[in-house]
């Protein structure tokens, strides 16, 4: 299992990770925000300025960084392949390391570009988003976008370790701080009611940053002890999908729509539409319903849903990969805490769910 390291000294905790690697050639994967933003904070490494000791295993001349470009959009087999390419002409070989900094976007691809290079080169993840270091980063997940599906080419594939550090929360903007606290709702969720209650008393228009440390220190918490039951998700991990069946459909749609949104934003307008499933089907409680609904508008707004887009989204979510041949199959709740895998849902469910979105 991944080594998840909850870091008070960024720069001692990274070379530590590499340095026990003894990588023949070291590489960070960054995205052209997280080289501005983030990369400085590693810039005393010393293998990423240069600074090489007598006998150190790595390259001599540092690191190769490796530059792709920001946002979800650019998750795709191209940026793949260029990512391969320059690991080639760099002469990356099966000894060699790549460092991923940057948000999910940056982790997935990342980590499939490692685990499918040469047959698999040694990764870390080093989180810089919200949504990475309580989601994509921890878990194995890697892969990209493909046909307009949200991480439908991929494969699972641990990280040697990843590595959060929490000052890097300061370098967000206020969109992605809220895209990244969807997921830490959804896993109050699924954890408990207590945790549920917490996270939506909390303030995320004015951040209390240590306060903020604990709870994403919580959510990452309950992430680990799902997956080391479950790492492949046949069972039980499939509650890590709670919101995500309407929640990727709403993104992809956005996606070919040319009006892309944040993954989270979609998780959350997700979120509202499964838990009122909850509701109907197994017994959630209502007004919990509605107060994570009143949190959900506050926070993220409303996605501009019409009627005749419906078709569209129910065909998006055929594709989800939790599903059955002529089946769509989704994680409910019963409460939090109390979860319900493997819900056959029908398409009249789903425009139910999707009419109760749009009208409330």
């Amino acid at each position: 299992m991944q080594e998840v390291i909850i870091s008070r000294n960024l720069l001692a905790d990274v070379e530590s990770v590499v340095e026990r690697q003894a990588p023949d050639r070291l590489f960070v994967l960054v995205d052209e925000t997280t080289r501005e933003k983030c990369l400085p904070l590693l810039k005393n490494a010393h293998f990423i300025d240069g600074r090489m000791p007598e006998g150190d295993p790595l390259e001599r001349g540092g690191a190769h960084i490796i530059t792709i470009p920001p946002t979800d959009e650019a998750k795709t087999l191209e940026t793949l392949a260029s990512v391969w390419q320059q690991l080639g002409e760099q002469g990356a070989t099966r000894h060699s390391m790549l460092l991923n900094l940057g948000g999910g976007m940056v982790t997935d691809l990342g980590g499939f570009a490692a685990a499918t290079f040469k047959r698999g080169i040694v990764f870390a993840n080093i989180p810089t988003t919200l949504l990475a270091m309580v989601d994509a980063s921890v878990g194995g997940k890697t892969g990209i976008n493909f046909r307009g599906l949200k991480n439908e080419i991929g494969s699972f594939c641990e990280a040697e370790a990843v590595i959060i550090a929490t000052d890097f929360l300061r370098t967000l903007d206020a969109q992605n701080l809220r895209s990244g606290y969807a997921e830490m709702l959804k896993h109050g969720l699924i954890s408990s009611l207590a945790e549920t209650a917490e996270l939506l008393a909390f303030d995320i228009f004015n951040v209390d940053y240590p306060a903020l440390a604990e709870l994403v220190d919580r959510s990452i918490k309950v992430k680990e002890h799902i997956v080391a039951e479950d790492p492949h998700e046949h069972g039980l991990r499939k509650a890590l999908n709670l919101g995500h069946t309407v929640g990727h459909a709403f993104e992809s749609f956005a996606l070919e729509s040319h009006r892309p949104v944040l993954h989270g934003f979609a998780v959350a307008w997700g979120l509202v539409c499964e838990l009122y499933l909850s509701a109907t089907r197994c017994g959630f409680p209502a007004a919990l319903l509605h107060e994570v609904e009143r949190f959900v508008n506050d926070v993220y707004g409303r996605y501009p849903l019409d009627c005749k887009h419906y078709d569209r989204l129910f065909e998006l979510m055929t594709h989800d990969k939790k599903n059955e041949v002529g089946r769509i199959n989704m994680t409910l709740l019963a409460a939090p805490g109390d979860v319900r895998i493997n819900q056959v849902v029908s398409r009249d469910d789903i425009f139910e769910a999707l009419d109760y979105y749009r009208e409330n």
